[in-house]
């Protein structure tokens, strides 16, 4: 046998090789996509679908007249109220925090940062319960409180408090890793320009992060409006008065009235497929900006 000949034969055993790889490849290509949408179907589409088609199996009007019961109505107006506080004053925390952390490096930056995360870390159970104990009427805080005539556990400041908690570390964990990649240098720039304060956070920070805070807003609104464990402690569950959207569809499912909790679970559901495209389509900004003036030229 030749040495062309040899050459040859490596060449057709090194192609067949390849070939016996690229087979073996798509087929885990194959499984590993199969696998995911399995996945996905077992545990995100069927309960979604599920929860649609029994919150109609009664149909349209049992729909509607378990949506607008006067206890839903109740329990979605306190959402709102709990989620409006909640929401800005995050918003304000999360901004200051993280301006504070990426633009002057405070001393206990790291001890700072853990303590923004601490709610992801606490139970919401157990954050409820020390609200319980700081403002309870047993405690003597909240004795004090109460016999001044406010009320905060068991009641709609008690309800604010553990969703403020609970969503506190969204907006600055988000904030912070997009003003650390956008760098001080446009606010250098704009200082030289007699931007001071306000106007430099406001002309100069924050159109700067606008997506990241955009994002920030949309994962603690709901969070806000689906936090359950940390408001049930607090709430006091009085229907029609301490409530929450979860917390009821919690009390229907327990009185067995399957149609009207999961036609309430539905409201929640719409909510979270509309925070997901929002959510979707943020990202898509943040990774493919388009500025203004592109836009015109285009």
């Amino acid at each position: 046998m030749t040495t062309h000949e040899l050459a040859l034969g490596q060449v057709f055993h090194l192609a067949g090789k390849t070939a016996r790889e690229i087979r073996r490849v798509d087929w885990l290509r194959v499984g590993l996509i199969a696998l995911t949408v399995l996945v996905m179907f077992v545990l995100l589409i069927l309960p979604l679908a599920i929860v649609f088609v029994t919150a109609f199996r009664a149909g349209i009007g049992a729909y509607w007249s378990a949506i607008s019961h006067p206890h839903v109505l109740a329990a979605l107006k306190l959402t709102l109220i709990a989620v409006c506080i909640s929401v800005p004053v995050n918003v304000l925390f999360g901004v200051a925090a993280a301006w504070l952390i990426t633009r002057h490096n405070p001393p206990g930056r790291t001890v700072l940062l853990s303590l923004i995360d601490l709610p992801f870390t606490v139970s919401p159970v157990v954050s409820g319960l020390m609200f319980v104990l700081i403002f309870g009427s047993q405690s003597l805080f909240g004795g004090w409180l109460i016999e001044h005539g406010i009320r905060v556990v068991f009641a709609v400041p008690g309800i604010v408090l553990a969703t403020v908690f609970v969503t506190f570390p969204f907006v600055a964990r988000e904030l912070i890793p997009v003003m650390e990649a956008a760098g001080p240098e446009e606010e250098l720039a704009g200082v030289s320009l007699g931007a001071w304060g306000w106007k430099l956070l406001r002309r100069v920070t924050l159109p700067s992060v606008r997506w990241g805070l955009a994002y920030g807003i949309i994962l603690c609104t709901a969070r806000a409006i689906g936090e359950f464990g940390a408001v049930s402690v607090v709430s006091g569950h009085i229907r029609g008065r301490t409530n929450t959207i979860p917390l009821h569809i919690e009390v229907l499912f327990n009185e067995y009235q399957t149609a009207a909790a999961f036609a309430v679970a539905s409201l929640l559901t719409l909510f979270a497929v509309v925070t997901l495209a929002l959510k979707e389509g943020i990202v898509r900004r943040m990774e493919n900006p388009i500025e203004p003036a592109e836009r015109e030229r285009d």
